[in-house]
């Protein structure tokens, strides 16, 4: 898509794209330009710029740009970053833009990259399958450059493909006042991520097990919740969850999963065989332990912010390295398997070092006796509307 415009000096198009700054979640829609200094990136309908005042707008200089991929002659879209703002990603779609880039910005054509790279047999989908390697390695982009430039609505269907998919045949635990408390629960830990809106279920599952779907969505199972001996606990999993859903870990490791070109799609609108299996993906790959210790350190923020203390998300460590020392096959004792069910954690002494080793700051109970009660049974209670519950 592209738009008319007339700057002295700019070629003439404005094309639509979305960027990402790579410091927060949110992607905006931008209006893009080939400028006569660099890519013209503006607020989406920003007044035009003038030779003498420049409105809400940035400029990356053509010759500090990447591209995820070698830009050829058929080329539809294009990944960008430039080295100065690093972590920022701008899609933009259109033949027009992708196949007059290379013009302005030659290092991003195919016969650049091979040249540079002194491979003249690399074409531009053996560059995709290195840089997906890449990412699924470290961690890093394209894969996060794509899932932060992933639309709301588009990270919210892919979380309920994922619960749909992962608790197939699972009762939803709808009780009313284990419920309330669990909304209570929610919104004072996302209070210390502002912007952010969790939405999280409980299951009728025994295993002892939380995890993260993209769309801030997150599951709790009623055998972790019987397994706590306290609510803090459980508030030190959920936060560790929602420090995933904040890093875009779930939607991140998805387009890794499914690859770069299945990923682009999705910022496209999508369709339905793009998402198709998306819980069987999810259970297939694991956090890297940068992921995971990035997690923690969200978790530990939103406790601090929420002023719930850090001594239970301590305990469930406790009790997790319990269940490992009663034997010595891990992989034998059911409760630490369900728990590690979707990723390979840090040691559990590493990560519980990490919690031990907060100051002490001013906390009260993240429930009252009667909500942690409430929230306990909470798969127990008859539903206000479905008499035992709902499947999901």
């Amino acid at each position: 898509m592209r738009a008319a415009s007339s700057t002295q000096g700019t070629i003439s198009e404005r094309y639509i794209g979305r960027f990402s700054d790579g410091r927060s979640a949110a992607a905006i829609d931008v209006d893009v330009r080939l400028g006569g200094d660099g890519v013209e990136i503006l607020k989406s309908g920003a007044a035009e710029p003038s030779t003498d005042q420049v409105i809400e707008q940035r400029i990356w200089p053509y010759a500090s740009l990447a591209a995820a991929e070698p830009l050829t002659p058929h080329a539809i879209d294009v990944l960008l970053t430039s080295s100065t703002e690093p972590g920022a990603a701008l899609f933009v779609s259109g033949t027009g833009f992708a196949r007059a880039l290379p013009g302005l910005a030659p290092q991003l054509s195919a016969r650049a990259m091979r040249w540079r790279h002194a491979r003249p047999w690399v074409a531009g989908t053996a560059a995709l399958v290195v840089l997906a390697g890449l990412s699924v390695a470290l961690d890093v982009s394209p894969s996060r450059a794509i899932a932060s430039l992933l639309p709301d609505k588009a990270r919210a269907a892919l979380g309920r493909e994922a619960l749909t998919s992962m608790t197939a045949g699972r009762r939803l635990c709808t009780g009313e006042q284990g419920r309330a408390a669990l909304d209570r629960l929610t919104t004072r830990l996302a209070a210390g991520a502002p912007g952010t809106k969790f939405k999280v279920i409980v299951v009728d599952w025994s295993l002892m097990n939380a995890f993260a779907v993209p769309g801030e969505q997150i599951v709790l199972t009623k055998g972790i919740l019987s397994k706590a001996d306290s609510p803090d606990e459980i508030a030190g999993v959920l936060a560790h969850e929602m420090g995933h859903g904040i890093e875009l870990h779930p939607e991140s490791g998805l387009v890794r999963a499914m690859g770069l070109t299945a990923g682009a799609e999705l910022l496209l609108g999508g369709t339905t065989g793009t998402i198709a299996n998306i819980g069987i993906l999810l259970a297939q790959f694991s956090y890297s332990r940068a992921a995971e210790h990035e997690a923690d350190v969200r978790a530990l923020g939103l406790l601090k912010a929420s002023h719930v203390s850090t001594r239970g998300f301590a305990q469930f460590f406790d009790r997790v390295l319990g269940l490992e020392r009663e034997s010595d096959s891990p992989k034998d004792l059911p409760g630490k398997q369900a728990f590690d069910l979707l990723r390979t954690h840090p040691p559990t002494e590493e990560r519980q070092k990490l919690v031990t080793s907060q100051p002490a700051y001013p906390s009260t109970p993240s429930l009252s006796t009667a909500d942690w009660q409430a929230l306990k049974s909470i798969c127990d209670q008859e539903a206000p509307s479905a008499r035992g519950g709902e499947e999901i």
